[in-house]
């Protein structure tokens, strides 16, 4: 059988062979016997099915995620430590994530809770103050089917108060986690072992396979491209990895996550309420692997990332064979799922301009749940306001055309005019001929149309609270 790379599977050393392709989470249950990672929902929603992914960084340091295991391909783990919650157990009795849902009476049925506890050890490892709140948000992509929420935050209530004053930051994570017992003792000599292995994620070169980043959305409806011989993991490329602030603008690298965009301090420089919007985008687990070049190449007509990055004005930065050229993200989308991409043609970074900075970013996403949803129509304003006036305006919005809309005439008309009722009016008007919905299972054309109407308006308050009244637009 072909050798296709070795990783280590909890405290285990594990030689990947030809057959062992397609997604973690089969693998995990069927060739390696390890059941306490269960499939649910097999879309990413559920959580029952997650997974920690731990990597060495270019500087050596371990790092880890949680991520949804049947949306993680075989093919990804070649010089990674995959961990389930077999490995998170000790070698007697529990651990102290484990012990603080039991007492609060947290566990019920079982079935979910395996993920639930991965998660809050991923939480663990990444946070930077063990607060209650961001432990919720760690579990926003795991669904209790027994509804114990009230027990799990009591849980999280009682494990944070523990360790949060205890957490010293000028120390390792990992070192921290062994010592007080939430991580077992092997995970002391993981980096060791992970730098000892071939095939690390970090020497990954490109191929000429099939592309696929984070997978998130295409793996759903086409699984069986795994079964291809070569594909080329992008999220597994480290020079497509980071965001990096130049001169004129930030750098956001192809294959950096949507997660690691929330958290990126360039970015928020430049966003301050990216973190709150990026949220909405998806869950943890999901935004974990999913990418921010993934979400333009998808070509969704409600890409959330893309419609952000369409109104802040972005450009591409493509390469192929070495030769680069730039564009603007606006002139990508040439029809529906058509890309102004060459054949060979690869997503390197996405440039977001400096000037971003003087204006105030706004996004609204209209679903039938406020997170965890695909959007109706989302939309992604950016305008710098001076005495009033929008001396730029930049519209962009999502689910109202065949690909995602750069509302150019509205925007032109925008900007340098006073932002007032009767303006907005005029340019929800102008807006409503520049879009073009179809009726499907999100929603009616007609409605659609309102709701472009509705996210306009909601742009102008954000911009203008004191000039414009919500009384006055509806």
């Amino acid at each position: 059988m072909t050798d296709r790379g070795t990783c280590l599977l909890n405290d285990q050393t594990v030689a990947l062979a030809a057959p062992d392709r397609g997604l973690v989470l089969g693998w995990l249950r069927e060739r390696r016997g390890l059941a306490g990672t269960k499939e649910g929902c097999g879309e990413g929603e559920c959580g029952a099915c997650t997974v920690l992914i731990g990597e060495r960084d270019p500087a050596g340091r371990l790092s880890y995620r949680a991520v949804a295991g049947c949306l993680l391909p075989v093919g990804e783990l070649p010089g990674r430590h995959v961990v389930t919650v077999e490995g998170l157990n000790p070698s007697d009795g529990l651990n102290p994530i484990q012990q603080s849902l039991v007492d609060a009476g947290a566990p019920q049925c079982g079935f979910c809770f395996p993920g639930i506890v991965v998660s809050l050890a991923g939480f663990f490892l990444t946070s930077t103050d063990l607060s209650a709140d961001d432990a919720m948000i760690a579990l926003d992509g795991n669904i209790c089917r027994c509804t114990g929420y009230a027990s799990i935050r009591r849980a999280i209530e009682d494990f944070c108060s523990s360790f949060a004053p205890r957490l010293d930051a000028g120390r390792d994570r990992v070192e921290q986690l062994v010592e007080w017992g939430v991580l077992p003792e092997y995970f002391g000599n993981i980096a060791p072992r992970l730098a000892a292995l071939p095939g690390s994620a970090s020497t990954v070169a490109p191929s000429e396979g099939l592309l696929l980043a984070g997978g998130t959305d295409l793996l759903i409806q086409q699984p069986d491209l795994l079964e291809l011989e070569a594909v080329d993991y992008v999220s597994r490329r480290r020079d497509l990895v980071g965001i990096t602030r130049e001169l004129d603008h930030v750098s956001l690298g192809a294959a950096t996550t949507i997660e690691d965009l929330k958290r990126d301090p360039a970015f928020r420089s430049l966003v301050p309420g990216a973190p709150a919007m990026i949220e909405r985008f998806g869950s943890t687990i999901i935004r974990n692997r999913a990418t921010v070049a993934g979400n333009l190449v998808n070509a969704s007509p409600i890409g959330d990332v893309t419609v952000l990055l369409l109104a802040l004005g972005s450009e591409l930065v493509l390469s192929r064979e070495g030769k680069r050229r730039t564009l603007p993200l606006g002139d990508f989308y040439l029809g529906y799922k058509q890309l102004a991409r060459k054949p060979g043609e690869i997503i390197e970074a996405v440039r977001v301009p400096a000037t971003v900075a003087a204006c105030t970013v706004s996004f609204e996403k209209i679903s039938q749940r406020r997170f965890l949803d695909i959007a109706s129509v989302n939309s992604a304003a950016c305008a710098r306001m001076v005495d009033g006036v929008a001396t730029s305006f930049t519209l962009a919005i999502g689910g109202v055309a065949p690909v995602p809309l750069p509302a150019r005439r509205t925007s032109a008309f925008l900007t340098g005019r006073t932002l007032d009722a009767a303006t907005i009016h005029e340019a929800a008007g102008i807006l409503d001929a520049e879009i073009d919905p179809i009726d499907d299972v999100r929603g009616s054309a007609l409605y659609k149309r309102e709701l472009a109407r509705r996210v306009l308006f909601a742009h102008a308050l954000a911009f203008a609270p004191g000039r414009v009244r919500l009384e006055e637009l509806i």
